[in-house]
């Protein structure tokens, strides 16, 4: 139990699969994976990179969807990598894909992960720093 993850926690996670046009620096998933590699975080790119979730090698902890809600609801349906939470980026969700969640009792937010990194910054971890 314990409900679903917020954005804070999310930010404490380890492995990340962004889901979306990782190749074209001018979307949102590329600017994501981006700023998490560069902050230490493990990133795999689903979508234009790996085919599928079920390529990623080793555990997810959050899968970040920046893909329309069909191709995104696809991808989530073939799953078969145990995973803590999903981030729905604005427009990445559709009322087919929030049925969908709630019907398999899937643990979402709504957010973004560049909020997020700018939020809790891992960089800013180090004691001491203001």
């Amino acid at each position: 139990g314990g409900g679903f993850m917020d954005l804070s926690e999310i930010m404490r996670q380890q492995t990340f699969a962004v889901v979306g046009d990782t190749l074209n620096s001018e979307k949102y998933a590329a600017k994501i994976k981006e700023g998490l590699v560069s902050q230490g975080y493990t990133v795999y790119a689903v979508g234009k990179e790996l085919p599928s979730l079920n390529d990623i090698p080793g555990d997810i902890d959050i899968i970040d969807l920046c893909i329309r809600p069909d191709r995104g609801l696809a991808l989530l349906q073939e799953n078969r990598k145990p995973f803590r939470c999903i981030v729905l980026q604005p427009g990445a969700d559709s009322p087919e894909l929030l049925r969908w969640l709630e019907e398999q009792h899937l643990p979402y937010i709504h957010g973004c992960l560049l909020v997020g990194m700018r939020l809790y910054p891992r960089t800013a971890q180090t004691p001491g720093n203001s």
